[in-house]
């Protein structure tokens, strides 16, 4: 019995060893794990994997409502070599960064319309863009009627940044002629016909009115490109527009109120004096899309997939996904995703193939 309780003391010394050095080399394991993390943000170019087409990804699949798994609005739009951004919400940016899609590769930005939680980090995305890749040229953003004022007020934020980083870095790093954006904005009449607002070889993109009144102007986009298109809503309520421009397209993203769920913040709100929450949570329904509303116009426009983004009301679990989506599945009988931040459609040239996956890095 001596003997086993030696060597049961022995053992535990070898543990108690082992221990009290992994505990002294947490620091180096953990300063290698941060590298191979760098290497993964810095190092790999997720574009340049991706087969010749259109790909689609979420860089921001919320509102402006806190969501632990949803950032504010933006759409990644991969054409060819060429990166898009659709939207700018908070967090978007480091979001692009986190699914190795750098800003730097942002040919252009395109932005909906002017609610806050569309452009809170265009001011970021366009200084990303600019110091983070030696931009000698301005960041291209295209938009309805009042981008000029936008741009240059993020400019004008951003003014005393621009001076900091050209003094500390130099301008080879930081070109001063590639501060801030190109405001290029354009009129998408209702009563006309949808405005062509870029054309490359193989590439259109289109924007089309939509209904988010008093939001006057709102638009969405539709790219199409080598065969493959690609519709995104923008905020919108039900739209006869939208269901024409979106006719055949390969995936439909569109945003999404559950009234049944903002039914229940509205309650809450009520029930606790939050009397301004409560108005709001009222409002929006009138300039917004139900789920099963969007799934009946994704039917209408046959479209080939519908992917739900800019949701509300935060959805911080998938066993909410069911009553946020309700008879969405009933109604239109192809793919319907539930965004998150992160989710990646891939269209590749030639086929009617859709390919998902999540390329957003959990750190």
């Amino acid at each position: 019995m001596r003997k086993v309780w030696i060597g049961l003391g022995v053992a535990a010394g070898v543990i108690a060893v082992g221990l009290g050095t992994a505990w002294l080399m947490r620091e180096r394991l953990a300063q290698a794990a941060m590298r191979k993390v760098y290497e993964q943000v810095l190092a790999v170019d997720t574009m340049k994997d991706l087969p010749d087409g259109l790909h689609v990804g979420l860089c921001g699949a919320g509102s402006p409502m806190a969501d632990p798994l949803r950032s504010g609005p933006c759409v990644a739009v991969v054409a060819g070599k060429d990166l898009f951004v659709v939207d700018s919400g908070s967090g978007s940016t480091r979001n692009l960064l986190l699914m190795n899609m750098p800003p730097p590769r942002v040919s252009a930005v395109f932005i909906t319309h002017y609610h806050s939680d569309h452009i809170a980090d265009l001011g970021e995305l366009m200084l990303q863009r600019w110091a983070g890749g030696a931009s000698k040229t301005p960041t291209p953003v295209y938009g309805p009627q009042g981008l000029e004022q936008v741009v240059q007020g993020f400019e004008q934020a951003y003014t005393l940044d621009r001076g900091y980083r050209i003094a500390h870095h130099g301008e080879a790093v930081a070109p001063p002629s590639g501060f801030g954006g190109e405001a290029r904005a354009f009129v998408a009449d209702p009563a006309a016909p949808d405005v062509l607002v870029l054309e490359k070889p193989g590439l259109k993109v289109w924007a089309f009115p939509v209904a988010h009144h008093p939001v006057e102007g709102a638009v969405g986009y539709r790219f199409e490109y080598k065969g493959r298109s690609v519709v995104i809503s923008g905020d919108t309520g039900p739209s006869d527009r939208l269901v024409k421009a979106a006719k055949g397209a390969d995936l439909l993203l569109h945003e999404g109120l559950a009234p049944n769920l903002v039914a229940v913040q509205k309650e809450v709100a009520d029930k606790i004096g939050r009397d301004n929450y409560a108005k709001i949570f009222h409002d929006i329904l009138d300039y917004h899309t139900a789920p099963e509303v969007a799934a009946e116009e994704a039917k209408a426009a046959g479209v080939g997939a519908l992917l739900f983004y800019h949701i509300i009301p935060p959805l911080p679990v998938r066993a909410l996904d069911g009553p946020f989506l309700g008879r969405s599945r009933e109604i239109f009988d192809g793919p319907i995703k539930v965004g998150r931040d992160g989710d990646f459609a891939s269209l590749p040239v030639g086929s009617k193939e859709i390919k998902w996956s999540n390329r957003l890095l959990a750190l």
